[in-house]
């Protein structure tokens, strides 16, 4: 039989557990399969631009515990949308049939997309264009529907956690409020998971809209009770009552244009006036993305990794390792897609962190 070439690649943007996963599944390949691999640089623009580095067990020694992705990444390339200069302009044009003849001129058998939505979106229609595709789920966020963890998530909490227990003390010494702005888009994830673990005051999540006059009340709770300092985690997608998400700025060329950002600052410029305490906001930003991979995420990641390897190998294609009931599956890549998983207002995690005083300003 002829041995398999696998390529592989990242997109969207970077999350802790990429390149565990990239180490499982070129360590599986290898070893239990041996087939070979290549990784193809900077996600889809890579596959357009025929740009690939061999992996092999060498390349990915050492890369289990280490953040970010090896073979780099990229959020704007949407090879079925790309943007070609034509005439001194930009336009958008479909450019997947030069992705898929390089992938035929290299003799790759399968691809193993790695990223979160649109990244699997596009994996998705090169499925219905006949290249054989196993996407892996990846986003710090947690919001896909389709698997009940993602690696990156639990990196990202952990940070988050740690660095709140640092704003309490600084907000304690000052009787400041201070607001921590993290990230998750349109879902709160992260917000409470660190929020409680982190004994935030106040948890703002894009799926209970608040109001200034809640989180004044709060503020002034607290200042009653002698704690004159408060910490606030709000998620960069949260949307106050009647108004919409702040959004940080538009990237034209992205296939996901609007980047949110700047919510902690507008609260806290708003909020200020209201109470009698400074109030300062820091944006986590991309910190939660970066470092070392926790323990947890790394075992998650290598999870995914050898199950993607045994979808190859078994040929499977056209689907995506999901982790259900604790136990990792696949799902049709057609039933995935734009499948969002967000925080029930009235769940179990918003009940916990009601009981313990939490206000989440709705």
């Amino acid at each position: 039989m002829k041995k398999k070439k696998i390529g592989v690649l990242t997109g969207g943007g970077d999350a802790p557990g990429l390149n565990a996963v990239i180490y499982a599944l070129t360590k599986t390949c290898v070893t239990e399969f041996g087939y070979e691999l290549i990784g193809y640089r900077f996600g889809y623009r890579g596959l357009y631009e025929n740009k690939f580095t061999p992996l092999n067990m060498s390349a990915v020694s050492g890369i289990l515990h280490k953040g970010g992705t090896i073979l780099h990444s990229s959020n704007k390339d949407n090879l079925f949308e790309f943007f070609v200069s034509a005439a001194g302009q930009k336009v958008k044009k479909d450019v997947s049939s030069v992705a898929i003849e390089n992938m035929a001129n290299e003799g790759v058998d399968a691809l193993c997309v790695l990223g979160g939505d649109g990244t699997l979106t596009s994996a998705r229609d090169f499925a219905r264009k006949g290249i054989n595709v196993v996407g892996v789920p990846k986003t710090i966020d947690n919001d896909l529907l389709s698997t009940e963890t993602t690696f990156g998530f639990d990196t990202a909490v952990s940070i988050v956690t740690e660095n709140l227990g640092r704003l309490h003390t600084t907000a304690e010494s000052h009787h400041r409020v201070m607001i921590a702005e993290v990230m998750g888009r349109s879902a709160g994830w992260i917000a409470l998971h660190a929020g409680i673990a982190g004994s935030a005051d106040v948890i703002l999540i894009p799926e209970i809209p608040f109001s200034l006059e809640n989180i004044v009340a709060k503020i002034k709770e607290r200042d009653a009770l002698g704690k004159y300092f408060s910490v606030i985690v709000v998620c960069e997608g949260a949307i106050e009552k009647g108004g919409e998400a702040v959004v940080g700025k538009i990237v034209e060329d992205s296939p996901d244009p609007i980047r949110f950002g700047g919510v902690g600052a507008y609260l806290a410029h708003r909020l200020e006036p209201l109470v009698e305490h400074e109030v300062r906001s820091c944006a986590f930003g991309h910190i939660q993305r970066g470092g070392e991979t926790s323990a947890q995420d790394r075992v998650l990641s290598c999870r995914y990794g050898v199950a993607a390897a045994h979808l190859i190998h078994e040929e499977k294609y056209g689907n995506m390792v999901c982790l259900r009931r604790g136990v990792m599956e696949y799902e049709s890549l057609e039933k995935v897609i734009g499948q969002n998983k967000l925080v029930n207002p009235n769940g179990e995690l918003v009940r916990v962190a009601r009981s313990l005083g939490v206000s989440f300003g709705g």
